[in-house]
Parts: structure tokens; sequence; C-alpha cells
């Protein structure tokens, strides 16, 4: 007896606005869903992680993909609650019983949340059914907001399972992470996209998010291309920032809008990384690092042999600390040094003034 995934529609209930709210107004990566073809084409199993910047796309691109292939799982563990390894096994294993149907296990067993055991017992007995050139596809989004307290040392994130049978695959969104600390230890195959090595396509899809969502919000100067340059240039490929800036210029116009003021939307969301980078209360060495960082002019970035320098402490407790916060920096090598700078601009302003406040 075969199955072919059927259509999981809708989603669970805690999922079902946000798929629909991130796709909208989507437009273009046509690279990525290109490389992830390939993948499942290439390998009979594995793991596709997709690495990015806070705002850089990942969420929306995983919704975009689940509403385009209804037939895959879903799961987002920045959903409140949902970020808990517990609340991930009970909730793809009762989706995976949903396809299975009435066949040989009809429910969830006491001890599912014990570890991966219960789930690549369902994965396999998905495997074993599916018609030929059929597969099954789990995506999650957010794998590194998990509250690491609820795995046993040593786990991978959400117990994901090590080995994986044929014809499953596991499509992940996560914040950019130093390598040694991927949370995974698995004997398949993985691969990874990072975005930040895409620049010119990420311009191109940001260009056609201006004219898209602008045309919708009735914005004459998406038409206009020195508008749009100018735009694409502030935006530094993040469409978080462009979700939350195209809808206050239409409110106003492209000539009166101050990009000094933070719209609602955004600073909430620079407000939900502050408490993020805050943690249970800043230490002397961070508020020092935080505030040389901010207080650099725009540039490629800063090295930590320098902050060290101007802060006068170790290279090793400025690269621990700079670890701890690594989802929310871009890096990359400058006359041989690796050089940090934070995501995006605005950000880096909106701490400068959160640093300001505490002086």
């Amino acid at each position: 007896m075969n199955i072919t995934p059927r259509l999981l529609t809708p989603y669970p209930r805690e999922f079902q606005q946000l798929i629909r709210t991130l796709s909208d107004n989507f437009v273009g990566r046509t690279f990525i869903f290109s490389a992830i073809t390939e993948f499942l084409h290439h390998y009979r199993r594995g793991y596709f992680t997709i690495i990015g910047a806070p705002g850089s796309g990942k969420s929306a691109i995983l919704a975009s993909y689940v509403t385009d292939n209804p037939q895959s799982l879903y799961y987002n563990a920045q959903v409140e609650g949902k970020n808990r390894a517990d609340e991930f096994l009970v909730n793809i294993c009762t989706q995976l019983l949903d396809l299975l149907g009435t066949r040989e296990i009809t429910s969830l067993p006491d001890n599912v949340t014990q570890g991966s055991w219960f789930l690549s017992l369902l994965l396999q007995k998905v495997s074993d059914l599916l018609e030929p050139l059929s597969s099954l596809i789990i995506a999650i989004d957010a794998v590194d907001a998990i509250d690491l307290t609820t795995l046993s040392p040593g786990s991978n994130l959400f117990y994901l399972p090590r080995y994986l049978p044929d014809r499953v695959y596991f499509l992940l969104a996560r914040r950019p992470y130093l390598k040694d600390k991927t949370g995974f230890l698995v004997e398949t195959p993985f691969e990874t996209l990072d975005l930040e090595d895409y620049p010119e396509e990420n311009r191109a899809d940001v260009q056609a998010y201006i004219r898209q969502f602008g045309s919708r919000l009735h914005l004459p100067a998406a038409g206009d291309e020195e508008f749009i340059q100018q735009l694409t240039e502030r935006a530094e490929n993040n469409f978080m920032y462009l979700s939350q800036i195209l809808p206050a210029i239409a409110d106003v116009s492209p000539q009166l809008f101050d990009f000094t003021l933070l719209p609602p939307g955004l600073e909430a969301y620079y407000q939900h990384h502050w408490q993020r980078i805050q943690g249970e209360g800043l230490s002397d060495i961070e508020l020092r690092i935080l505030g040389t960082l901010t207080s650099q002019p725009e540039s490629g970035g800063i090295s930590v042999e320098t902050i060290s320098e101007i802060i006068d402490e170790d290279e090793y407790d400025v690269e621990v600390v700079l670890s701890n916060w690594i989802e929310f920096f871009r890096w990359q090598k400058i006359a041989g040094e690796i050089c940090y700078r934070f995501y995006h601009q605005s950000f880096s302003e909106f701490l400068e003034l959160k640093m300001r406040g505490r002086s």
C-alpha cells in the first residue's frame, strides 16, 4: 500500500495566518528555489538549510515554499510558545499521523517527547509508503530560536534525527552561526545556502519587491528608478526593513519622509533584538563593546583586534561576546582580518540610541 503526500490544508491553526502574512507580497527568490530543487534531485534524503541575517526574507521563503507545495509539513519556532523541543515533537508527529491516516499508529505515545525515536519511526513509515517519485518535506523556520534548556545535552536542535529514510527531507531556516556551533550531528546529506553569498540576486529581488509592493501601496515613486536605487541602498537587501518603510513612505511622501524615524513595527522588531542582546543584563565589557560597535562610522566593519585595543580587553574575551551576538552581524575579511558590523545600519543606529539612553 502506498501513499502520496496529500494536501495538508489547513496547516495547524497557529501557523495558518503566519504563512499567509509571510507569503504576502512575495517576489523572486528563484535562485533559492532552484537550489532546493537541485538538492532534492541530487540526494535521496537530507537537510537543506537557508542562512540569513534577521529580516533577509528566510521566513517568507519557507512560507512561499509550503504555499506552493502544500503537501509539505511546516513548523515555526518563532511563534510564541513554539520554541520548545517537546512542542515541536508533538506538533510534527501529529501532522505525520494525520498524513498516515489510520495506518498502524493512531495516537501519540506518552513518551513522544523523549528524543527523536517516535519521530524517526513515523518518518520511516511515511517513507515506506510513499508513491514512486514522491517525497516528504518538513519545513522548519527559525531552528536557532529553540530554547536549549528543553534539549538533552549533545542532542540535535529539536531532536532532529541523525539519520533519515529515503525521500525524506528537512528544509530549515536560521540566522548566522559559528561553524563549530551548528547544533547538528547528522549522517545524511547536509547542504547550506547563505543568502550573503548572492548579493546581486538579492539586490534584484529587493528592487522587484519595491516595485511590486510600492505599486500595491499606490506609491508613485515605486516606478521612479532613482527612488528605487536609493531605497535599495538603504535596504541593504533587508526585506523586513522594506516591509515597514514602504507603507510609512506611502503615508507621507518620499520627499517628506524622515528615514531617521523608525516605523512602529520596525522599532518593535529591533526592540526584540535588543532584548536578546541584553539577556539577563549587560556586563561592563559587553556595554563597552556595544559602544565601540555603534560609534564607528558606517564602514565594512571593525576587527576583534581593534575592538580589544579600544576597550583595553583581551581579544579572546571580545570574541566570546561577539560570538554570543553572531546572529546580528555581517562580517567580511578586510586586510586579512575578520571585521564585524551590525546587519543593518538602521539597527546599528537604534542600538546607538539605546546606548546613549544608558549613559
